[in-house]
């Protein structure tokens, strides 16, 4: 039976379904009695020949956890494809450096070859893939058959941790890096002897994350319940969720024969859509509480929100999220991946048809590389953050193919791999044991973690501590000393009356706020395979190499939090300007002054900033562990009545860089380094140097940094362009030459002023 309803009446139905849900607060770690952690860098959000990445699960582990032939191994790590389904065999090999004795390598079968040539079409089950079918495997096949176990042989094997997760097609809306981590890698697979010959069976199951695919992934159309076609034999899901009445809505499309939510099509499949989203968070939250996330990815690249398509998201539908399941709904990717792409991030302008109409990524381009939710001081997050809740910002690579070079060349015109330029930092707490896929996803949960693009830092304590007039009153140097400890050992402070990121400082009105910032600058080289003077800050007759970035300055950023918006309000739905209405033809943008009430918190704005030059200096100290050096800093927000936050930002690049920031510091639209429109590229790259890779020539750790601008940048075009005809700053150029960090905030409540409801 199908069933036809306007845009108003869904979008009721979703109003009401939220007002009449309770928000509830999440449980996070307070600063009193924490177990021992430290910050360790990770990824969740890439691809391999699963879905619609270049190369297989075991050469992508290898070339992101190896820290000699490429030395940015990460700590973590999560392997994510695309929801949906997909035709290639990743568990089988490039060739024989990547073999092992469970998954041999197999002369004349890659990881492009099918599952229909490898495994046999009547292996492959649901509805529509197998025999007869289109040879596809649906992603909870891939995952709960053949992508865990093979992650699981490799964790044990490399003693690394290691799980499965997914970057979901999502009803509604674009894309979210998600996972269900129940039953991946049990601790009984600490003590396994792993066989020598070919074949492994796992201890472990991905069977919730697979069941997660069926029921709620946008490209899962199978109603299989997870059997063999024309049969009950096998897993025989059911989706409904007995603690939601719409889990099984006939508007949102419930299948009785496939026991789940099939989005329809049409006018309304959008905010129907948004719906069935909100469904999939409360079935995790109803059966996967504390071993679930779910974070949307890149979420402004697909432009706003489309209620007759699947587009992006809109400022409600990130509370709407928050509301229905902050526990796993708890943060969002504004600093996408992609970031070599001719349009970095793959953010661009007129990039999507809504409504026949072309429409922008939201805030057309990134800036900095960074989303405009995220990269506006002022905007959707801070909007977030101003009304207390627990909405944390991270970083992933995205990783599919390295563009027009191969994937073991150290060029990109696509995409960096995973920790070699952006890394999410996270606190786990784990005590004596090692890190294990419960307490990565629950440091996540916490919001005490950190993002940084090309190792501009590597190590940052931020600290914030009560002081009151007498035996309460603290001074910064005491302060400085818990920050310069925590830096030092890559931990966080454990302090009463003390707070860090992702956690809140209550304090009594009148309290004096002593903030301290210690991080560390590495020094050396980065993981750029470039050596030759940034271009961009040699327009300022700054002469630094690209390899070896400089910090230059430390933005703190500080917003006021006015308490919960409620849904159905003026203030609680509101889109991002479209199109020329924020970014202009020039590469300017018309400000927040044409961002609704909703999406945009005016209190924010730059409070402090530090550097080694300016009018407010950071200190150098010596590490008492390493003999490394540190930068301190510290200040006080005095007598404060308003519950707030405040959060940090910092670039290798100063304010005033043209067309890369203002004179505020902020960053630019990344409009002007973007190789798909060259008329509007404007920074020169006129370096000449003697390593430099031939056109076709393969570029590898051995062949050594390149010192001299790289035959892939993009020329420069227009008569008007003052750059015309010239190599142009593009591709990882643009990447390399413009470096972010950005921390989540500490929050200060203020007895008697708003609560800070959304963290303990």
């Amino acid at each position: 039976m199908s069933h036809f309803f306007t845009k108003s009446q869904v979008a009721l139905a979703a109003l009401a379904a939220l007002s009449s849900a309770a928000v509830i607060a999440p449980s996070l770690a307070t600063a009193a009695g924490k177990t021992a952690g430290k910050y360790v860098s990770g990824d969740f959000h890439n691809h391999t020949t699963c879905s619609d990445g270049s190369i297989s699960m075991q050469k992508l582990v290898k070339k992101v956890t190896d820290k000699t032939e490429t030395p940015w191994g990460l700590d973590w790590f999560v392997q994510a494809g695309h929801g949906g389904n997909g035709n290639r065999n990743c568990t089988l090999v490039e060739d024989a450096t990547l073999s092992t004795p469970a998954y041999p390598y197999v002369a004349g079968q890659g990881p492009t070859t099918t599952w229909a040539n490898s495994i046999g079409a009547a292996n492959i089950k649901g509805n529509g893939g197998g025999v007869g079918g289109n040879g596809n495997m649906w992603r909870w096949q891939s995952i709960q058959e053949y992508q865990y176990p093979v992650l699981e042989y490799l964790s044990v094997q490399k003693n690394l941790p290691l799980f499965i997760g997914m970057e979901s097609v999502v009803a509604g809306h674009e894309h979210s890096s998600m996972s269900v981590i129940t039953g991946q890698m049990p601790a009984s697979i600490d003590t396994l002897t792993l066989p020598n010959t070919p074949g492994y069976t796992a201890t472990g199951n991905a069977d919730a994350l697979a069941k997660w695919s069926y029921c709620f992934d946008r490209g899962d159309t199978d109603t299989s319940r997870g059997n063999v076609t024309g049969s009950a034999v096998g897993n025989n899901w059911s989706c409904a969720n007995p603690d939601s009445a719409d889990s099984t809505s006939a508007t949102l499309g419930w299948s009785a024969t496939g026991q789940k939510l099939v989005q329809p099509g049409g006018a309304g499949t959008g905010s129907k859509g948004h719906l069935k989203t909100v469904e999939a968070l409360k079935w995790m939250a109803k059966f996967h509480g504390q071993g679930s996330y779910y974070v949307p990815a890149h979420l402004e690249r697909a432009g706003p929100f489309n209620p007759d398509g699947n587009n992006g998201y809109n400022i409600e539908h990130l509370r709407n999220f928050n509301n229905a399941a902050p526990n796993i709904a708890f943060g969002f990717e504004s600093q996408p991946g992609h970031g070599a792409a001719n349009n970095r991030g793959e953010y661009q302008v007129k990039r999507n048809n809504i409504g026949g109409v072309l429409t922008d990524s939201v805030g057309g381009t990134t800036f900095g590389g960074t989303g405009v939710y995220a990269g506006q001081v002022g905007g959707v997050w801070d909007a977030l953050l101003g009304e207390g809740r627990n909405w944390w910002f991270f970083a992933s690579s995205d990783w599919h193919n390295r563009g027009s070079f191969g994937p073991d060349d150290r060029r990109s015109s696509q995409d960096f791999y995973p920790g070699e330029y952006q890394r999410t930092h996270v606190m786990v707490r784990n005590g004596s044991d090692k890190l294990r896929p419960q307490t990565i996803v629950d440091g996540l949960r916490t919001g005490n973690a950190w993002s940084s693009t090309g190792q501009l830092i590597d190590r940052l304590a931020f600290v914030a501590c009560a002081s009151y007039a007498g035996p309460g009153a603290r001074s910064n140097a005491a302060v400085e000393a818990l920050a310069v400890a925590a830096a030092t050992q890559a931990t966080d402070i454990s302090a009463s009356g003390c707070a860090t990121m992702g956690e809140k400082l209550v304090v009594r009105p009148g309290a004096e706020i002593v903030v301290a910032v210690v991080l560390r600058d590495p020094e050396g080289v980065n993981f750029a395979p470039y050596s030759f003077p940034n271009p961009s800050l040699a327009q300022i007759g700054v002469r630094q190499p690209i390899n070896k970035p400089v910090l230059d300055h430390v933005d703190v950023i500080r917003g006021l939090v006015t308490g919960y918006k409620t849904p159905g309000a003026a203030d609680y739905a509101g889109e991002w300007p479209r199109n020329t209405n924020w970014l202009k033809a020039d590469g300017t943008t018309t400000g927040l002054a044409s961002v609704p009430a909703a999406a945009k918190n005016t209190s924010a704005a730059i409070l402090k900033t530090f550097s080694g030059n300016g009018g407010t200096p950071w200190t150098t100290v010596q590490s008492g562990v390493d003999n490394t050096s540190f930068l301190k800093m510290s200040f006080r927000i005095p007598a404060v009545q308003a519950s707030q936050y405040v959060r940090l930002r910092g670039s290798n690049l100063p304010a005033s860089v043209p067309y890369e920031t203002d004179a505020s510091g902020n960053p630019l639209s990344d409009v002007y380094t973007n190789a798909n429109d060259t008329t509007m590229l404007r920074i020169p790259c006129t370096t000449v140097g003697t390593n430099v890779p031939a056109n076709g020539a393969n570029w590898t750790q051995a062949n050594g940094p390149i010192d001299g601008c790289p035959a892939h940048l993009a020329t420069a075009t227009g008569a008007s362009n003052p750059i015309n005809g010239q190599k142009a700053v593009s591709y990882d150029i643009a990447a390399w030459s413009d470096l972010w960090f950005y921390s989540n905030p500490i929050y200060v409540e203020v007895s008697g002023s708003t609560l800070v409801a959304g963290v303990k």
